[in-house]
């Protein structure tokens, strides 16, 4: 390697080394436009009926509901399709209200995170929500049928094969470990204000 390029690829070390700050910011903005419209998209229907699979089979937050699994098999809508019969039972089952719920829970999280960039306290908060709730989120992996293809005669089914809702679920563990980069260095910020 000749001296002017060890050195071009030293500079490129240093500018490297220099964005970590910057890359650390980037994951707050990034949980917070994921948060933040996630849980907004809380507010529709649609959004509100497709994630009653996870939450009915999850023994931590089917209590929310009022019809237990499978029940709701029966009552699935397509995105955008509505039927009033199948609304009805929604509305029963307190799906809306529950999303509902979750999306304001989801974007104070993501908001919280975000303000590590201010505080590092509150951001240490948001952070270790973050990890809480993606930590429930991969819960789905184990008790939610719809997360693995079915056996439908193909001979492809099951582990490790994930349906749409189970790729939906997976991306969880790069969130999760975004989480832990914002605890670690919020936590470090604190310690420095001692």
């Amino acid at each position: 390697m000749t001296t002017k390029l060890k050195d071009s690829f030293y500079t490129f070390l240093n500018i490297a080394a220099s964005t970590q700050n910057l890359g650390i910011n980037l994951i707050r903005v990034a949980i917070l436009i994921i948060f933040v419209w996630i849980g907004g998209l809380k507010f529709y229907n649609y959004e509100a009926e497709g994630i009653v699979p996870f939450v009915a089979n999850s023994p931590f937050m089917s209590f929310f509901y009022t019809k237990s699994a499978p029940e709701y098999k029966e009552y699935k809508l397509k995105e955008g399709e509505f039927n009033e019969a199948k609304y009805q039972w929604h509305v029963e089952n307190n799906t809306y209200g529950f999303s509902h719920g979750l999306g304001i829970f989801i974007m104070t999280i993501g908001i919280l995170a975000f303000l590590g960039i201010f505080s590092p306290k509150v951001g240490l908060v948001g952070s270790l929500l973050v990890i809480v709730m993606t930590l429930g989120t991969l819960s789905f992996l184990v008790t939610t049928p719809e997360v693995w293809v079915p056996d439908m005669g193909s001979g492809e089914h099951g582990f490790p094969l994930l349906t749409g809702a189970g790729c939906l679920v997976i991306k969880d563990t790069a969130i999760i470990a975004d989480a832990v980069v914002l605890v670690s260095d919020c936590a470090q910020r604190i310690l420095k204000r001692k």
